[in-house]
């Protein structure tokens, strides 16, 4: 006859119990783990497809020389308009050249220069300004030209770089940058977990001037993609780089081991999509063309985009956001720096006997 159980042991546990056992085991922060990752997978591919599987341009800013107010001209530009069911943000301008100037500084896209009373026109494109513009505006003034009666012809008076035909070179060495910033920042909290906080703020600017420089060369010396301004490049990606992995040590600093979930979520689902790299602000959605120049992917892509393509017109704005986060994550870990999981004890020195 078999032995009956009997006791504590012999007992099935309790739902209470099992529950407890299973909070207590690697299975919980594995099954949370799990499912954080498949809804991850699923917001990556959302925010890309969202922002970038169909570009539609929202609202276009160009600039008008010339008779834009006669009949043929006015024809034409509300042409464009209704072909791309988008505002054709006109400024007008006294010369050519006051247009050029505002192309250089990027406040404009393009330049409708009407002639002979509206009967012609001259569309100065800028792929540099974004490539995607420009292959919009491209493909829709000929067909608008036809439709309204008015000789147009194109011209891109700002192209790209021979090495990098479709404008994505820049995109591609800012991410890098981001995701290598934050990366590091994570393997020194894995592998360099004792190192005390100016020790941490250090090795961060150590890897991204490391970083930042290997990231140039090979694009420019290398591969010859890009003909880079070399230092400025190299330190506006070692800028992104230490901005990124302090980014990660801010929030790892605060919500501890979960610290990738914010990083990511800033930094790629929404920061990447929005910096303009892959496909222009102008056709973006309207929210995150505005989100993006306030994150530091979306000026890093800016301040890389106009050191490249336009020198002598750089802004201040792309390197105050990426000092003002840079400042706020050293600031947050700074001051609440006792709960960062790193770091060693400071011991006194033992003493001289």
């Amino acid at each position: 006859m078999a032995d009956t159980p009997h006791g504590g042991h012999g007992r099935p546990p309790t739902r209470a119990e099992r529950w407890a056992a299973f909070r207590h085991s690697p299975l919980l922060p594995a099954t949370v783990l799990a499912l954080i990752l498949a809804a991850a997978a699923a917001l990556f591919a959302g925010s890309y497809t969202y922002s970038m599987a169909n570009p539609t341009p929202h609202s276009i800013p160009s600039a008008v020389v010339g008779s834009s107010q006669q009949d043929r001209g006015r024809a034409f530009l509300d042409g464009m308009e209704e072909a791309l069911n988008a505002s054709v943000k006109v400024h007008t301008y006294g010369s050519v050249a006051e247009a050029r100037h505002a192309l250089d500084e990027q406040r404009v896209f393009a330049i409708f220069d009407v002639r002979d009373d509206g009967r012609r026109v001259v569309l100065d494109v800028s792929g540099a300004s974004g490539a995607s513009v420009a292959q919009v505006l491209a493909e829709t003034a000929p067909a608008v030209g036809r439709a309204t009666g008015v000789a147009v012809t194109i011209r891109d008076i700002k192209p790209l770089q021979a090495g990098d035909p479709r404008g994505l070179a820049i995109f591609y060495i800012s991410l890098a940058a981001v995701i290598i910033g934050f990366v590091g920042a994570i393997q020194l909290s894995v592998h360099a977990r004792a190192l005390v906080p100016l020790e941490r703020i250090a090795f961060t600017v150590g890897y991204a001037l490391l970083g930042g420089f290997t990231i140039a060369a090979t694009v420019d010396w290398l591969l010859g993609a890009l003909d880079l301004p070399f230092v400025e490049s190299w330190l506006i990606l070692a800028l992104t780089m230490f901005t990124s992995g302090m980014v990660f040590t801010m929030f790892n600093t605060l919500i501890g081991r979960w610290a990738m979930l914010p990083t990511w979520g800033l930094m790629v689902l929404l920061g990447n999509p929005s910096s303009g790299g892959a496909v222009s602000w102008a056709l973006l959605p309207s929210p995150l063309g505005v989100i993006g120049r306030w994150l530091p992917p979306g000026a890093s892509v800016s301040a890389q985009h106009t050191a490249v393509y336009f020198a002598r017109h750089q802004h201040a704005f792309p390197f105050l956001v990426l000092a003002g986060w840079a400042l706020l994550s050293c600031t947050v870990f700074w001051i609440w720096r006792h709960r960062h999981p790193g770091s060693r004890e400071r011991r006194p020195a033992h003493a001289s006997p």
